[in-house]
């Protein structure tokens, strides 16, 4: 479940790294999927906007698209991308392993 918190707090990632380089991967349907370089140019308080590099055209994703991990957005720090939201955690295997 999506709280409140997580919203603000991906609102504050993302206002911190407008300008910066990212990748968005994302799913077009039907085994089809995407991911392009892409820089985040502006943040709303619903929205944000990004730019692909390639073909020079802004598009927009609410902050519950990331939570929601209909895209993934990495973030370049100068050396390499890392994802903005951790990967999940898959509790039943850990549940699995403590029982053990």
């Amino acid at each position: 479940m999506i709280c409140k918190n997580d919203i603000t707090n991906l609102k504050t990632d993302i206002l911190e790294k407008v300008g910066q380089k990212i990748i968005v991967k994302g799913s077009l349907g039907r085994s089809k999927a995407f991911e392009k370089e892409a820089t985040i140019e502006k943040a709303y308080p619903n929205i944000f906007v990004v730019k692909y590099e390639e073909n020079n055209r802004n598009v927009t994703y609410s902050y519950t698209d990331v939570l929601t991990r209909t895209v993934e957005v990495e973030v370049f720090d100068g050396n390499s991308y890392s994802p903005l939201i951790p990967p999940p955690v898959n509790l039943k295997k850990k549940k699995a392993a403590e029982q053990l």
